[in-house]
């Protein structure tokens, strides 16, 4: 008993500070990747496009265009093409639309830059969430990966509970929505039905590549290639899986505690991308019997 306590003294506070404090992930950590399009020789950008298994990485007339909702960091176009593409450790990727996942070359931040977030309606929308927001997690088609980050918030190191931040099994009680997964279409209508147990005020947060965009599953028949094809989402945290303290920063930047870094970017659909009306039933399945509000289409 008293070695355990003299051992808390002598090791003192090990909680990770952030966002307070600046915090940092392993080198090794595959986050953002970093593109000189200048240094790219030989054509070797160009097998790193065709390398890319999601096609998060395109060829325009623009130059290069990288969607880090579709990224999934394995590191195949860094290793075709490693002088001009680099694995970064950068974690603070989350967004509030999913336009902002796509990024020309131009458009990726440097580490030092902070991009300011104009998102009046969802703060005028959350400002009543304070220091004690509830947080209900479904699993919507996961491979169980970003399970494991989201287990890791809870212990000693990450404690999100200094944050205000809590899990319940209980919509009814829950404030956010964390959903993550590929978004199958049997999950469709148990997720469409949690939603509406939610009061208001509440967010939807998709976690991890495949809730963003299907990942590498896009385009099955099996998926809806996301969360967004059946509940409008506040709030985009790509990663395969994102760290606990990607999901931290998106968590935070859903309730306005922290800033966008990720350029804002037009809110138009591109080309081959499907637009899916959010609350509608998609193809194939069943309608739901759940009374949703107008107010909770907003």
């Amino acid at each position: 008993m008293f070695g355990w306590i003299w051992r808390g003294i002598r090791t003192g506070v090990l909680t990770t500070h952030y966002p307070d404090r600046p915090d940092s992930l392993a080198p090794a950590f595959r986050g953002r990747p970093t593109i000189d399009q200048a240094r790219c020789h030989d054509g070797a950008c160009d097998a790193a496009v065709a390398i890319c298994p999601t096609q998060a990485l395109q060829s325009t007339p623009q130059g290069l265009r990288l969607d880090l909702g579709r990224c999934i960091q394995c590191g195949l176009c860094a290793e075709v093409c490693p002088q001009a593409i680099r694995m970064t450790p950068d974690f603070e990727l989350a967004v509030q639309q999913q336009c902002d996942l796509v990024l020309n070359v131009d458009q990726i931040p440097d580490e030092e830059q902070v991009v300011p977030v104009a998102r009046q309606a969802l703060a005028q929308r959350v400002k009543d969430l304070r220091r004690s927001v509830h947080i209900r997690h479904v699993d919507a088609g996961s491979d169980g990966a970003v399970e494991q980050e989201i287990y890791a918030l809870t212990n000693p190191f990450y404690d999100i509970h200094r944050l205000g931040l809590f899990f319940t099994p209980a919509p009814r009680h829950a404030d956010v929505l964390l959903v993550t997964g590929v978004m199958t279409r049997a999950m469709a209508r148990p997720l469409r039905e949690t939603y509406a147990a939610m009061t208001q005020p509440k967010l939807v947060v998709a976690a991890g590549t495949a809730a963003c965009s299907g990942g590498i599953y896009r385009g099955s028949y099996a998926v809806l290639d996301g969360v967004a094809a059946v509940l409008p989402v506040d709030v985009f945290i790509p990663g395969t899986p994102p760290s606990p303290l990607s999901l931290i920063y998106g968590l935070l930047l859903g309730l306005g505690r922290v800033a966008q870094r990720v350029p804002s970017q037009p809110s138009e659909p591109r080309e081959n991308d499907i637009v899916v009306n959010p609350m509608s039933e998609p193809e194939g399945i069943a309608h739901s019997s759940v009374a949703v509000g107008e107010e909770d289409r907003l």
